[in-house]
């Protein structure tokens, strides 16, 4: 059985923004804060609302790193693959990170805790390699260290 959306939020947004030309882009934003991430069925609405094209749409949505069109972990895991996390070996890390939380890269746990994803470089080349959870970073690390990090996480969202 599935769930109806509530797209009253979009609504909301579009609402808010209407008398704005270039307003597209905060409109995604406000429309993935509100529901976690950008479904189907928002991103419809929100043509129709707005009158812009679906495809104008997801190609905005589509382009930049920020949107998500499918659900997101609660816990978002960020291996960075700059050159200097390169180099030291972050490609191991993720690889570990991945086998440990039983995901692909790009992927979600079945239980939503945990996102496993890449980003291009975190800036903190002195640390590398880098791994960020929810914000936090967490350097110079081996694989093993890396899921030590993870498991704590894991463990404090058991606990609270």
């Amino acid at each position: 059985m599935t769930t109806q959306l509530d797209l009253s939020s979009v609504d909301e947004i579009v609402d808010r923004h209407r008398s704005q030309d270039d307003a597209l882009i905060t409109m995604l934003q406000e429309a993935q804060q509100a529901y976690g991430y950008l479904p189907k069925e928002v991103l419809t609405r929100l043509s129709r609302s707005a009158q812009i094209p679906l495809n104008r749409i997801y190609g905005v949505a589509t382009f930049y790193s920020q949107f998500y069109l499918t659900p997101r972990g609660r816990s978002i895991v960020q291996v960075c693959r700059g050159t200097a996390c390169h180099v030291r070996g972050s490609s191991y890390i993720l690889s570990t990170l991945a086998d440990h939380l039983g995901i692909e890269q790009d992927g979600t746990t079945e239980d939503m805790q945990f996102s496993l994803e890449t980003v291009a470089c975190v800036g903190t080349c002195f640390l590398a390699p880098v791994v960020v959870v929810d914000g936090s970073f967490h350097g110079k690390l081996d694989p093993v260290e890396a899921r030590e990090i993870v498991k704590s996480y894991a463990a404090q969202s058991e606990q609270g």
